[in-house]
C-alpha cells in the first residue's frame, strides 16, 4: 500500500509521499536516541508547560485538523470536530495529572525495617524510545492517547502511522515541536509496514505500542518478544451490548445506533454483537431497526450527514463479504445491506441490522468493521453471559438492566476490559483502556497507561548498624 491521501468519499488520490529510505530510518532513530538522553532529566513542569501549549496549538487548529482527518478517513466532520477536543482534553489532562501519577512510593516503615532498610521508595524512570505503530480509525486520538502519557513520562515517540493518513501524521510530528518539545522527542516515520520490523529490532528502541489488526499486533508482538522488549497491544473488538429485561429498551435502542455506527462503524471498542433478552426483543430489535434505517448516509463534510464512507475499499469488500455470507446461510436483514443507492463514487455502505446469526456465519467470530449489527435473542441471564463471551475478542462490553444482581453477575463473568452499565463504551484519559484475550494486552490512558512505559525502580538503602 502506497503512503498516500485519497479520499474515500470519491475515492480519488489527492497527494503521495515518498517513504523514508534507511538513510532517513538511521537519522530519525539517531536523533531520537540523543533526545531521549536529554529529555529524560527534564522536570514536570517543564514537560506539563510544553504538552499545554500543544493542546492550546491543537485547539487553534482544530477545524483544519478536523477536516484533514474527513479528507483522508472520511469520518463525519462532527465527528473530527469531537476527535480534536477529546485531544486536547487528554493533553490537558496529563500535563496537570501526570506528576502526582508517577509520584515515587514509599512502602510501610514497617516493611521497610523487615526488609533491613532505613528507606525504600519505588520510583518511575522513563524507559526511552518508543515507537508507536498507529490505525487510521481515529488518526489523532490513537496518536494522542499515547503521546501525551509517553512525553509525561520522559520518554520520547517514534510514529508509525497507517500509510491512508499521512498528513495526519505529519501534523502530528510538526505539533509538539512548535509547542517546544525537542524535535527528536516525537517523529513521524513515513514507512511502509514492512519497514517496521527493523526499527522495532535497532537497539535504540525500548517498546513499542499497537493499535490495530489482530495479524498486525502478532508480528510486532512476535519481534518484540524475539528482542525481549515490552509492548501493549490494542487490536480489535467485537463487543456485545446485551439488554436485559429490566432496561430501558427505547433509551437502549437509541444509544445502540450510535454505539454501532460512531466513525462510520469502524471502531474497536463499537458494540457490535446485540444480545438481546427474549422478553425485550422485539421491541429493541424494532426500535433499533428504526435508528439505524433513519441515519443519513452521505458526504461526510456536511453536517447533515449521519454515516461516511468506510476509510477503505478494501474495507468496504471485507464488509459485503461478511454480510453476503451471513445472508447466504440464513440471516435475515432488517435494514441495510448494500451499497446505498446514489453513491456510484466513494466506499459508502448502508447501516445495516442482521438478524438469525448462526455458528456457520463468518460473522459470528469475526469482526465486522463498519456499520453493520448483528441481532441475537436469548433466554436468560446465563446464555446471554455465554452469547457475549463466544467471541475470540475481549475489548470492551455493554449491559443494559437496572437489576443489580445482573449487573455484579456481568461484572463478574464478562470477558472484556470494561464492562459499562447502562450506556456505550467510551475511553476517557482518567479511564484504563484495553483489552484481553485476542483484543490485546496492557493498558492506555489513566496511570496505569503512564506507568506502562516506565522502568519500575526499586531504590532500597540500607539501616545503619552500630560500629565496632
Amino acid at each position: 500500500m502506497s503512503i498516500a491521501t485519497v479520499n474515500p468519499t470519491n475515492g480519488r488520490t489527492l497527494e503521495t509521499f515518498e517513504a523514508l529510505d534507511a538513510d532517513g530510518i538511521e537519522a530519525c532513530l539517531a536523533e531520537a536516541a540523543r533526545t531521549a538522553a536529554d529529555y529524560r532529566r527534564t522536570t514536570f513542569a517543564e514537560r506539563s508547560a510544553m504538552l499545554s501549549r500543544a493542546a492550546d496549538l491543537l485547539e487553534e487548529d482544530a477545524e483544519a485538523v478536523a477536516r484533514t482527518m474527513t479528507t483522508e478517513m472520511g469520518k463525519p466532520l462532527a465527528a473530527a470536530r469531537a476527535e480534536a477536543a477529546k485531544c486536547v482534553k487528554a493533553m490537558r489532562w496529563y500535563a496537570a495529572h501526570a506528576e502526582g501519577l508517577l509520584a515515587d512510593e514509599h512502602p510501610a516503615d514497617a516493611d521497610v525495617r523487615d526488609a533491613g532498610a532505613s528507606s525504600v521508595r519505588v520510583v518511575h524512570r522513563p524507559v526511552g524510545v518508543v515507537l508507536a505503530v498507529m490505525p487510521w480509525n481515529f488518526p489523532l486520538w490513537q496518536v494522542v492517547r499515547f503521546a501525551a502519557p509517553a512525553l509525561m513520562a520522559g520518554n520520547v515517540g517514534l510514529l508509525k502511522h497507517a500509510s491512508n493518513v499521512p498528513r495526519t501524521a505529519l501534523y502530528l510530528g510538526d505539533l509538539f515541536h512548535r509547542a517546544g518539545f525537542p524535535r527528536g522527542c516525537f517523529q513521524t516515520l513515513l514507512i511502509g509496514s514492512g519497514a517496521v520490523e527493523a526499527v522495532l529490532r535497532d537497539p535504540r528502541v525500548a517498546a513499542a505500542t499497537l493499535t490495530g489488526s489482530e495479524p498486525a499486533g502478532r508480528a510486532v508482538a512476535a519481534t518484540a518478544g524475539d528482542e525481549v522488549k515490552k509492548t501493549v497491544l490494542e487490536l480489535g473488538g467485537s463487543d456485545p451490548y446485551v439488554v436485559m429485561p429490566s432496561a430501558d429498551v427505547a433509551r437502549a435502542a437509541r444509544t445502540a445506533v450510535t454505539a454501532r455506527v460512531q466513525n462510520n462503524g469502524q471502531s474497536c471498542i463499537a458494540a457490535k454483537r446485540f444480545i438481546v433478552h427474549t422478553d425485550v426483543y422485539d421491541e429493541f430489535a424494532e426500535l433499533f431497526t428504526e435508528g439505524m434505517r433513519a441515519l443519513v448516509v452521505g458526504d461526510p463534510m456536511l453536517d447533515t450527514t449521519d454515516v461516511g464512507p468506510l476509510a477503505t475499499e478494501s474495507g468496504r469488500r471485507d464488509v459485503e463479504e461478511l454480510v453476503e455470507d451471513a445472508v447466504r446461510l440464513g440471516a435475515g436483514v432488517l435494514c441495510g445491506g448494500r451499497r446505498p443507492p446514489g453513491h456510484d463514487e466513494g466506499w459508502f455502505y448502508e447501516p445495516t441490522v442482521l438478524a438469525d446469526i448462526t455458528g456457520e456465519m463468518r460473522i459470528d467470530l469475526e469482526e465486522t468493521f463498519g456499520p453493520v449489527a448483528t441481532l441475537y435473542r436469548v433466554g436468560s441471564l446465563d446464555e446471554a453471559v455465554e452469547r457475549a463471551n463466544h467471541t475470540p475478542f475481549g475489548l470492551s462490553s455493554n449491559v443494559w438492566t437496572r437489576d443489580d444482581a445482573d449487573v455484579e453477575r456481568f461484572v463478574r463473568d464478562l470477558e472484556a476490559g470494561g464492562v459499562f452499565v447502562n450506556g456505550m463504551t467510551a475511553s476517557h484519559p482518567a479511564l484504563p483502556f484495553g483489552g484481553v484475550k485476542r483484543s490485546g494486552y496492557g493498558r492506555e490512558l489513566s496511570g496505569h497507561g503512564i506507568r506502562e512505559f516506565c522502568n519500575i525502580t526499586t531504590v532500597w538503602r540500607a539501616a545503619e548498624t552500630d560500629g565496632g
